[in-house]
């Protein structure tokens, strides 16, 4: 049964591999619903935080290939339920319906929204949460004609209070100190 999976891949910052990364997905056939990268917690080393819709069994074998790939030092797939995440989706509307009546304002108030500038032709609001949440603001405020509408790619971190990283890299370390 397909379902939602969060795949997250650790590595240091190397040319080219983002490409390596989404031809594993590719070869596949496997659509990618979001795609986040950033510095992780940990100096130097890269987090990729990929969403996709498959069965576990493609899912686990899609963690394998990636971490064969040269540059991965490890990548871990969980459920959205093992994680905790948030998208932030930024919203441009026009001025004009806030100077007609308070709606608007009440829309990001009720919404938990914030507005981030305003200009004499339009206003920027920011939310952020799920993107069911962030979907829900844009039909509302979308009465109002919005200009622009962008949603960024889910970010998110695991409810275990252990960094799996972080036991990876100590595992490792230990290892290799045992070699020598």
């Amino acid at each position: 049964m397909r379902k939602e999976y969060i795949i997250t891949v650790y590595s240091e910052n190397h040319i080219g591999l983002l490409t390596r990364i989404t031809i594993v997905f590719t070869r596949r056939k496997i659509n990618i619903d979001s795609l986040t990268v950033s510095e992780s917690a940990i100096p130097g080393i890269y987090k990729f935080t990929i969403v996709i819709h498959e069965t576990e069994a493609q899912t686990q074998k899609v963690v394998s290939q990636l971490e064969k790939l040269v540059d991965v030092m490890k990548a871990f797939y969980h459920t959205s339920e093992e994680m905790i995440s948030q998208e932030i989706a930024l919203y441009k509307v026009p001025i004009e319906p806030i100077y007609e009546s308070d709606a608007i304002e009440k829309i990001v108030r009720r919404n938990s929204a914030r507005i981030l500038e305003i200009t004499k032709d339009y206003v920027v609001i920011e939310r952020t949460g799920h993107k069911e949440e962030t979907q829900a603001l844009f039909e509302e405020l979308n009465q109002f004609k919005v200009m622009q509408f962008i949603r960024s790619g889910r970010v998110a971190i695991t409810r275990d209070p252990i960094e799996r990283l972080s036991e990876f890299l100590k595992e490792r370390d230990a290892y290799l100190d045992s070699l020598d």
